[in-house]
């Protein structure tokens, strides 16, 4: 889930928010090594011999592309299996083969079963949907800045509306020997609600771990002993587990990286984590598949009621009527992947490990499965299923489109940060009669306006814009399959008041305002910002973290404080920091590829020369360093830095830039 924004795997962000495609053409086609497909029922899969040659086809080829170790897959239909099978090893180094009963860790695919957990209490009239999460959180509370109550209903529809949905996204190798406690974690790592609650989507670990606390609370049994007794037991999943006990460990396929290599197991904090900590087989998953397909029923009896399971089967949020995004539980994206059908769908992943489960309730079909490297196999997988057994009958009608104008279009522009990822930034200006969108993670695009709120970039892609309680355009929702604009909503930065010590006329003035108002940087003292000032070497890490953008997933800062100063000599936290110290520990998060030969001029130490020219080769320079003829510059390396090229740096290295500038 990480490369670009973090830098690990980017699977972890992807797949844990049910991602659908990122094999997709821009205009919704098949990819273009994708292999053709033969005439086939829009009834979908029914044969089981049939299923398994697809399966085996397209496993073959997705697990070569994705560089994939072992794989299950589930496919049920009309509440039978058609086929659970394995695929490769779940354990190359010992051969030991994938089966129906290899233990892997689902990811975020456990939140679809919490919001099967917290709906069988509403069931039993335990817990309104619509009432206070409060009520059911046995005193603990929630800080809550709008005026507006959290629900149940928003936490399970991803609309809590917190800044931190990531704070409780810790894993590490140290916790799986530990007994950390849901409430005493909560208790530490609580986040604001700052949004209000049902406004807006994203992507929201800490709302399914409150649901699944709420479950524990009004229960009155452990969240573990609550789902093993009243979803586990009753679906006869007797292979599934919230907990990582030393017998799962002992069946668990090993984990790998996205290029093959083995990585260790982590566990997390908490130990029970209804957001993520999940644990199954794939003979147990069709068992789940089926209970979904049979309106909530299985083998006679009703484990959750049908009224429930329609809500956690129907879009309940939309960013426009044409994009859905979540139900109760699921998710769903790019409308053109689904071919026209009702999908709904779960992804999953922890480092090592991916899954993803997707239902057609229309069609009584379900597929599953999961795998053991951080890829977006599943994805190609999802995708290939869907051209087969459900291809396109009719092909959308192109958007027509109306020119905005340069009054109208006021309402829009600014400066955006997404809701979920910090370091997601993006600029939306005007021009011509169309809007244009600038940001680090997919570049520059022009957007035609479908109607006021809907517009579509040079490829398609949607952008929805919506309006907050006072009726002002505040957020937009943007659809791109080649970034990661879409795990949230973006939510248009407030510019905060000039500081008095800062000329309206300064080089640096926008720097330090965009920073100022992303809450990255700001004031030295009262509403100045002392711009001239030094910083010691602790502060600027404080900042570069935060301008970063990952500082809201406990597991990646704690990786990004050691990665950051990888490589600085006798780094002190209380020392004045450097420009070229500055500039390899901003090297260090951002990987910036040299674009450029530059050839430095004066004294650079050596630990310092390659991070500076790739950042200057990359146009990341403070308005004072100049690039001369034939590509020299003296960046000035051993002096000190100041606050305001500081400022410059940041917002360069960690804007809505796309790179490479041109220098």
């Amino acid at each position: 889930m990480r490369k670009a924004i973090r830098n690990t795997s980017l699977a972890v962000l992807l797949l844990s928010a049910g991602i659908v495609t990122a094999c997709t053409a821009a205009n919704g086609a098949a990819a273009p090594d994708q292999k053709p497909t033969e005439e086939v029922s829009l009834e979908g899969p029914k044969d089981a011999k049939e299923v398994e040659a697809f399966a085996d086809s397209v496993f073959a080829d997705n697990m070569k592309k994705f560089n994939t170790v072992g794989s299950n897959f589930v496919v049920v239909k009309d509440g039978k299996v058609l086929l659970s099978k394995g695929y490769g090893y779940a354990d190359r180094e010992k051969k030991i083969p994938v089966d129906k009963n290899t233990v892997f860790q689902i990811g975020s695919v456990t939140k679809s079963f919490t919001a099967l957990a917290a709906m069988q209490l509403v069931d039993q009239g335990k817990i309104d949907l619509k009432h206070d999460i409060q009520e059911y959180l046995g005193g603990m509370k929630v800080p809550n800045k709008t005026g507006k109550p959290l629900t149940m209903f928003d936490l399970l529809t991803y609309t809590s509306g917190v800044d931190l949905p990531d704070i409780v996204t810790d894993y590490s190798v140290e916790y799986l020997n530990k007994d950390i406690s849901m409430k005493g974690y909560l208790n530490k790592n609580m986040p604001t609600v700052v949004r209000p609650p049902g406004e807006v989507y994203t992507y929201d670990n800490f709302g399914f771990m409150l649901a699944g606390y709420a479950v524990e609370n009004v229960s009155g049994m452990p969240y573990s002993q609550y789902m093993e007794k009243n979803v586990f037991k009753p679906l006869g999943m007797n292979k599934t587990s919230v907990r990582l006990t030393p017998e799962i460990l002992s069946n668990m396929a090993a984990h790998y990286g996205p290029n093959g290599e083995l990585q260790p197991t982590n566990g997390f904090a908490p130990s029970e984590k209804p957001d993520g900590g999940m644990t199954s087989t794939g003979e147990d998953m069709a068992k789940y598949l089926i209970v979904h397909l049979n309106k909530g029923e299985f083998e006679g009896k009703q484990i959750v009621s049908r009224k429930s399971i329609d809500l956690m089967h129907t879009y309940q949020f939309y960013a426009d009527p044409a994009i859905p995004i979540t139900t109760v539980g699921f998710e769903g994206y790019f409308n053109n992947v689904m071919n026209g059908q009702h999908v709904i769908l779960k992804g999953g992943n922890v480092p090592g490990h991916s899954s993803l489960i997707a239902l057609l309730p229309e069609k009584n079909t379900a597929l599953y499965l999961s795998y053991n490297n951080d890829s977006m196999m599943s994805l190609g997988v999802y995708e290939a299923f869907m051209n087969h057994y459900f291809p396109k009958t009719v092909e959308a009608q192109p958007s027509t489109y109306s020119k905005i104008s340069k009054q109208a279009a006021q309402a829009y522009v600014g400066l955006y940060r997404n809701t979920r990822l910090y370091g997601v930034r993006s600029k939306i200006s005007y021009a011509d009669g169309n809007l244009f969108m600038e940001t680090g993670t997919t570049g520059k695009h022009t957007l035609k306006m479908v109607h006021p709120l809907l517009f579509e970039d040079e490829a398609g892609n949607k952008m929805a814009f919506k309006k907050d309680k006072s009726g002002d355009i505040t957020y937009f929702y943007y659809t791109n399959p080649n970034g990661m604009d879409f795990v949230a909503y973006s939510q248009k930065v407030k510019m905060k008041p000039a500081f008095s010590d800062v000329p309206n006329d300064s080089v640096y003035k926008s720097y330090i305002d965009n920073l100022n108002s992303l809450d990255i940087m700001g004031a030295k003292s009262g509403n100045r910002f002392d711009p001239k000032g030094k910083m010691t070497q602790g502060e600027f890490a404080d900042v570069l973290l935060r301008a970063h953008g990952m500082h809201t997933f406990p597991d990646e800062f704690r990786e990004n404080k050691k990665r950051m100063i990888a490589g600085v000599p006798n780094y002190q936290p209380k020392s004045l920091i450097t420009r070229q110290m500055a500039a390899v520990m901003i090297q260090n998060l951002k990987h910036a590829v040299p674009e450029t030969k530059v050839k430095l001029t004066g004294k650079t130490d050596s630990w310092a020369v390659d991070a500076i020219a790739a950042l200057v080769s990359q146009g990341i320079t403070d308005p004072d360093t100049k690039i001369n003829s034939g590509q020299t510059v003296n960046f000035r390396s051993t002096q000190t830095l100041s606050r305001q090229e500081a400022s410059a740096l940041l917002d360069k290295a960690f804007g809505y830039y796309n790179l490479p500038i041109k220098p």
